[in-house]
């Protein structure tokens, strides 16, 4: 008689996140899945004519293997990586306040994009499989003062693209038609796929807990579950990068 073996989340199977990010561990957290976190560390260089998609599951792949000698045999591993892209750049963390202050008005007005590659490492039998999440980010027309003053709080600088979607004074983002989770760096619906077909599953509704822990109606959470992704764009290969992105 042949059996099947399913991997649940119980005292023996526990997920580990490669990652510090404390926005990651609070998404994570929202589907009430056992996990704890082990901090990789990878060279985040951009490669020659790299796209962003291949970047960023390039980079999620390697932040996923670089734990595995951390990891138990139980473990299935997360990596993920998000970069900010605008027209032919990828904007990494800005290295001081007049990077900062350059990228919010290279943002400004306009729409971006947001790529975030995630990964999922299977100790046991060594399966990988990955997501990839684009978001459109219109920003607003913010001023000069209201970038001035939010560069003084800091919050910028450990930030790719200078700017975190949820800050609650500075507020960039005009509007959102894809994943808010993905643009904080984890998109969860993508994680609860991939988990699912890893036959892991949650202790809560994710894409309920999401929505309210991000206070956004999200309108691809149904099409990502289903297994149709939102449309992204095509963009041309990446020749160069505006800063070291270190996220």
């Amino acid at each position: 008689m042949d059996c099947v073996r399913i991997l649940r989340v119980t005292d023996n199977t526990v997920i580990l996140l490669a990652s510090n990010s404390p926005r990651r561990r609070q998404l994570l957290a929202l589907g009430n899945w056992k996990f704890t976190v082990a901090v990789s560390d990878v060279d985040e260089t951009l490669l020659t004519n790299e796209t962003p998609r291949d970047y960023v599951l390039r980079l999620a792949k390697a932040k996923a293997l670089a734990v595995v000698e951390k990891a138990q045999h139980e473990n299935i591993i997360i990596g993920s990586d998000t970069t900010v892209v605008n027209g032919n750049s990828i904007l990494g963390k800005p290295q001081d306040g007049e990077e900062a202050a350059r990228m919010l008005k290279q943002l400004r007005g306009h729409t971006h994009q947001v790529y975030t590659g995630v990964a999922f490492y299977r100790v046991s039998d060594g399966k990988m499989l990955t997501e990839l999440c684009v978001t459109d980010v219109p920003m607003r027309a913010y001023s000069d003062d209201e970038i001035a003053a939010y560069v003084q709080t800091g919050d910028p600088l450990d930030k790719a693209g200078a700017y975190a979607i949820q800050h609650p004074d500075f507020q960039p983002v005009e509007s959102m038609r894809g994943c808010y989770a993905s643009v904080m760096g984890l998109p969860m619906c993508h994680v609860l796929r991939a988990l699912r077909s890893l036959d892991v599953h949650p202790e809560a509704d994710v894409p309920a807990a999401c929505q309210f822990f991000l206070k956004y109606e999200c309108p691809v959470s149904s099409a990502i579950l289903r297994g149709e992704l939102p449309s992204s764009p095509t963009l041309p290969p990446m020749g160069r990068r505006e800063s070291p992105l270190l996220s």
